[in-house]
């Protein structure tokens, strides 16, 4: 492994690169000009919060009443998915009705026109500093960082295409050929064929360097054989989705580029995550959704699928999923009809990550879980999650640890392992691996993940800079 991904240890027992540390600044004290930085950032984001304060003293009538059509919209929500016939039509109208009901509420609450223009313009001009103060207090410059980087080059790297993934990638963006040019033996998946015995063959013939073209399902399934291995493995995003590349920076859209991986690269130490022994990389779900993917009809109509399934599933005569698990703080989960446990933890606020995970090099494990059963209980879950409160909801589970238990009392559970259907014995025992996998990455992916780093604000990191410590971020 280059010299520059040497693992520490943070004082919270994660793992932290020698180039994750001079990236956040811990490896020096703040100079005087990234700490006026940080003060001028936290003082723009102070200004914000008044603006914020004075407009809801002005129009709290108003947000109580967007509030009360958000809670309708979500009740009506819930009965559009769990029920039939009348109900569902009754709970298509109050969801049209809860929409009137916030833009009516929006618009009492916009009138005053032109005071309304001059403070989201001071908003604006407030958050705009504060982007800008924020990243020069706490990231350092890139191209230092381009010209310590150290490339890593394979000698007899295999490469695993599956044709039949991405509607027919490989074939489409020339995936064998490239690879070829660049001197990388490639193994096409045939029908019929054993994926990991396809992986053990190549190391057995010498592989050094192990990729896999193909979707996320297949990515982990490779990826266990090379840390089995200790080889690298390169991710060539030639998936219908690619979540995995997606949340490690890659580019999806072009599966080429990643091939550049083989060639001009360097070396990154991320998670990997197992449930009962076996890899995955994104995430395992249970309930609902590893329901769903079970039907074989659900590859092809999907929304369909999910539609007439999801009123038995989840309605009022539904029975209560048999799984169960215990929060870190001691409380006792127990029917929850969604659960998912990801490498590492989503971000699940409004932000530019939504629905991603800006890094894969926590330790943990991300756990969510919904418990509501019935349109009110949805309803006050919608609510709270308007006000940013979800997380305080009794229906509304979500946590970080590195290890989490999920049992049943039936002894077995459906499960989707990185969007693949199966069922495991229970208890399903969940564990992270910090830096457990070693990738090559493209030589400008550090840029990129650096920068979805620096969206990771916290209020903390900029305080530390403010009074010249070192930033924990």
């Amino acid at each position: 492994m280059a010299a520059h991904d040497e693992t520490a240890v943070t004082p919270g027992g994660n793992p932290l690169s020698q180039t994750n540390r001079e990236r956040t600044g811990a490896g020096s004290r703040p100079t005087p000009g990234r700490r006026l930085s940080a003060i001028i950032a936290l003082a723009a984001i102070a200004s914000c919060a008044v603006l914020i304060l004075l407009f809801l003293i002005h129009s709290g009538v108003h947000i109580v009443l967007g509030l009360a059509g958000v809670a309708l919209a979500g009740a009506g929500a819930w009965w559009m998915v769990t029920e039939a016939g009348r109900r569902r039509i009754g709970g298509t109208i109050a969801v049209v009705l809860g929409f009137v009901i916030v833009a009516t509420s929006l618009a009492l609450a916009l009138s005053g026109a032109d005071t309304v223009v001059i403070r989201l313009g001071a908003m604006v001009i407030l958050m705009g500093v504060a982007s800008a103060g924020t990243r020069y207090a706490l990231v350092p410059e890139l191209h230092e960082l381009d010209r310590e980087r150290r490339t890593h080059h394979p000698r007899r790297p295999v490469l695993i295409c599956n044709p039949r993934s991405g509607d027919g990638k490989v074939e489409r963006f020339g995936l064998v050929s490239a690879a070829h040019e660049m001197g990388v033996e490639t193994v096409v998946l045939e029908p019929g064929d054993d994926l990991e015995k396809l992986a053990r063959d190549a190391i057995a013939r010498g592989a050094d360097c192990l990729g896999m073209a193909g979707g996320d399902g297949s990515q982990a399934l490779v990826a266990s054989v090379a840390v089995e291995h200790d080889v690298p493995f390169v991710c060539v995003s030639a998936g219908t989705r690619n979540h995995f590349a997606l949340d490690l920076g890659l580019h999806r859209d072009d599966p080429r580029t990643t091939l550049r991986a083989f060639g001009d690269a360097v070396e990154r130490r991320v998670d990997h995550a197992t449930v009962n022994g076996r890899l995955f990389v994104n995430n395992v779900s249970l309930g609902v959704y590893a329901t769903i993917v079970q039907q074989e009809s659900y590859r092809g109509e999907k929304t369909q699928t999910a539609a007439a399934m999801l009123p038995e599933l989840i309605g009022p005569d539904s029975t209560p999923f048999d799984l169960q698990f215990t929060t870190p703080s001691g409380t006792d989960v127990d029917g929850a009809y969604l659960i998912m446990v990801s490498n590492n933890p989503y971000a699940t606020t409004a932000s530019l990550d939504a629905v991603t995970r800006p890094r894969l090099d926590t330790g943990t494990l991300g756990v969510i879980a919904v418990s509501a059963t019935t349109a009110a209980e949805a309803a006050r879950l919608t609510a709270r999650s308007a006000l940013g409160l979800r997380r305080s909801s009794p229906y509304w589970h979500e946590f970080a640890t590195d290890a989490v238990e999920i049992r049943s009392r039936s002894g077995t559970a459906l499960v989707g392992v990185d969007g693949e259907a199966g069922e495991m014995p229970t208890p399903l025992r969940f564990r992270s691996h910090p830096g457990g996998l070693r990738l090559l990455v493209p030589a400008d992916n550090h840029a990129v993940t650096a920068l979805r780093r620096a969206r990771g604000v916290h209020m903390r990191a900029l305080l530390d800079v403010a009074r010249g410590r070192r930033p924990d971020v």
